[in-house]
């Protein structure tokens, strides 16, 4: 059986004849540090994984749109950490916006929000530029060069992640987007519907992708930061609406949901998503018990994660990433399609340790 069938089975909530494996993406800090530098594609040979490779579309967008919206990124220095820090201003023609960034040699991250206000969002929703054409030519010729090999993964076009709900926590600060949920409902739900627009004008252009599969979700929307009321109010609703498009241009959906998950499976299954991930264990700060979630919805979703890179891969030894890889599978192998992938992204660890992982998922056949 073949890497791709092997995981497009699993993504269908069959059992394939062993357990895929995956990584969630190759972080360049991994690569240049632990694997020599090597690409993303050497790293997923060099350990004899099926592979899944993310590629989005490339867009192309109207000129007069982009006039219309001009970026100017300016490098500030270093913080007090020996970080870099750059300003993001952002030109309209009714205003300019602003936010910063630092950037780490491991990550970057966000320390002033692009939106502060219902002014900044109004100038944000009839200015930021949205596609008019989609060109999947980077997805095909990353199709062709995977082949047999393994699946490719799409993100949707969101201003921020996944999801509609995600996408505002990240322009407009988490915290925020939560207050504005409880003292100013109607508001909030006026800025999830611009969100959910833009991402349903592309979603409609997506119609013949070669992609296989889509992540939406985020952290934001796990119960580790809301409630499940809550994201029914103002995230289900709009999650449903374009993984339906999705679903119509012919992809699976997998809802990523970082953090603690087990009081949302109903609602993962109610959005339409075809599966969940990324699964994290206590030992990861989530709250997953990947038996029980089989038990309950693995007729229904199929799951990617549930493996603890903090214990198996960063602070592990290959005899432990062994031993984790067959919990995983014994947890779900009985209920649900299932990729063993650990819970989220890695930064170090000896690379014996994901050989460890790679070989043990060869060992545990259906």
């Amino acid at each position: 059986m073949t890497s791709r069938e092997r995981m497009m089975i699993a993504l269908s909530n069959g059992r394939p004849d062993r357990l895929p494996c995956q990584v969630h993406g190759w972080m360049d800090f991994y690569l240049k540090n632990y694997l020599g530098g090597m690409d993303q594609w050497a790293a997923f040979e060099k350990f004899e994984m099926d592979i899944a490779i993310y590629v989005s579309p490339k867009y192309i967008y109207d000129e007069k749109d982009l006039a219309k919206w001009q970026v100017n990124e300016t490098y500030i220095g270093l913080d007090s950490t020996g970080n870099k820090t750059f300003s993001i201003d952002i030109t309209t023609p009714k205003g300019k916006l602003h936010s910063q960034l630092t950037r780490t040699e491991i990550t970057g991250f966000r320390t002033e929000h692009l939106l502060k206000n219902e002014r900044d969002f109004e100038v944000w929703n009839e200015f930021y530029p949205v596609p008019i054409a989609v060109d999947f030519t980077p997805i095909r010729e990353a199709k062709d060069r995977l082949g047999e090999r393994g699946i490719i993964r799409s993100h949707p076009f969101s201003p921020g992640q996944g999801s509609p709900w995600q996408s505002l926590c990240v322009q407009f600060g988490t915290e925020e987007s939560i207050m504005l949920g409880m003292d100013q409902p109607d508001l909030l739900h006026h800025m999830l519907e611009g969100i959910v627009q833009k991402t349903l004008r592309v979603t409609e252009m997506w119609k013949g992708t070669p992609a296989d599969m889509v992540e939406v979700g985020g952290g934001a929307g796990s119960c580790s930061v809301i409630s499940p009321n809550f994201y029914r109010e103002f995230g289900l609703p709009y999650d449903q609406r374009q993984n339906k498009l999705f679903h119509e241009a012919g992809l699976k959906v997998v809802n990523h949901f970082c953090g603690a998950l087990m009081p949302m499976l109903d609602l993962v299954i109610e959005s339409g998503a075809d599966g969940l991930e990324t699964m994290t264990p206590p030992g990861m700060g989530g709250d997953c018990d990947l038996r029980k979630a089989s038990q309950l919805v693995g007729d229904k979703l199929f799951f990617i994660g549930g493996f603890d890179q903090n214990a198996g891969f960063e602070v592990g030894s290959p005899d432990v990433a062994r031993k984790l890889v067959f919990e995983c599978f014994e947890a779900t192998r009985d209920h649900a399609g299932y990729i063993c992938c650990p819970s989220d992204h890695f930064f170090r660890g000896d690379p014996a340790n994901v050989q460890a992982f790679a070989d043990a998922c060869k060992e545990c056949r259906y």
